[in-house]
């Protein structure tokens, strides 16, 4: 039997991006060679975060090591790493005048280093052409690697992101080179390291999981002592990726955020379309000092 498509809710209904100051920034990041998680992701908010001064650049290629059954970034053989690309990234930003910049990458397992050095360089170049932008990194798991985490820690992010994804149950076969439990202590070793940087993680709902794994998963979070959450609605990206399982309700997106704030979270941004660095500007400000 075939199984009928799952057609979107009302809530996930948004306008295209049509404002000028968006196509300037679109231009701009072209013109400069660069990639960004919101166009490589689909992203349905770059309208939204791009007008409002944030960007989530996406360096080290667009070709990814993994194969998660999730995700619509390419995979295959990447690029060799440009040497070049952070300063083109700080450049941007600059030029962008934006006043919080997100960090991202494709996973590297090529590299030794997993493309840490790459993301403090790219740090190190935005704090230098704009001191008054703030740096927040949503990096991979470096394969467990402390030496790699505390590379990006040393270049001093305002926000240490690494998203869990999905619950324990499901992460075994949505992100088969993952691994759970090396997700939760890189952010109990970034605590370790740096206590001073908070930490933030993500979480996809509709891969398959329960309620109540979703619980388990965010206090598995707080028990790593993990400030901001962010959980939103999984979108299959084509036929080729896993199924969605179903779709939250904005209640129940609701009652996630309260129950996450009930944990201890400092900042739960819940609901269908948020995505890892929606309203990143504003999650930072409820742990600024």
């Amino acid at each position: 039997m075939v199984q009928a498509k799952k057609r979107l809710p009302e809530w996930f209904k948004v306008q295209a991006p049509t404002s000028d100051k968006f196509h300037s920034l679109r231009n701009k990041i072209n013109g400069a060679k660069l990639n960004t998680v919101c166009e490589e992701a689909a992203c349905p908010n770059i309208g939204e975060c791009w007008d409002s001064g944030t960007a989530t650049f996406m360096i080290l290629g667009d070709v990814c090591t993994r194969a998660c059954r999730y995700c619509n970034v390419k995979t295959g053989r990447p690029v060799e790493f440009d040497l070049l690309e952070p300063t083109r990234v700080a450049k941007t930003v600059k030029d962008m005048n934006l006043s919080y910049a997100v960090i991202t990458s494709v996973d590297r397992d090529d590299l030794i280093d997993g493309g840490s050095g790459a993301f403090a360089m790219t740090i190190k170049q935005i704090k230098k052409l704009s001191p008054d932008c703030k740096v927040e990194v949503l990096i991979p798991d470096f394969n467990g690697n402390r030496s790699a985490l505390e590379t990006v820690l040393s270049a001093q992010p305002q926000v240490l992101n690494h998203n869990i994804e999905t619950t324990r149950r499901v992460f075994k076969i949505v992100r088969p080179r993952g691994n759970y439990d090396q997700s939760l202590e890189l952010i109990d070793r970034s605590k370790q390291m740096a206590p001073l940087i908070p930490t933030k993680s993500g979480i996809m709902v509709g891969l398959g999981e329960t309620e109540e794994e979703i619980i388990e998963t965010m206090k598995n979070l707080r028990t790593v002592r993990c400030d901001l959450l962010t959980i939103g609605q999984y979108l299959r990206p084509s036929k080729k990726h896993h199924e969605i399982d179903r779709f939250y309700s904005p209640k129940e997106f609701q009652k996630f955020e309260e129950i996450g704030l009930e944990l201890g979270f400092k900042h739960v941004a819940s609901g269908p379309l948020v995505r890892s660095s929606y309203h990143a500007d504003q999650q930072h400000k409820t742990v600024e000092a």
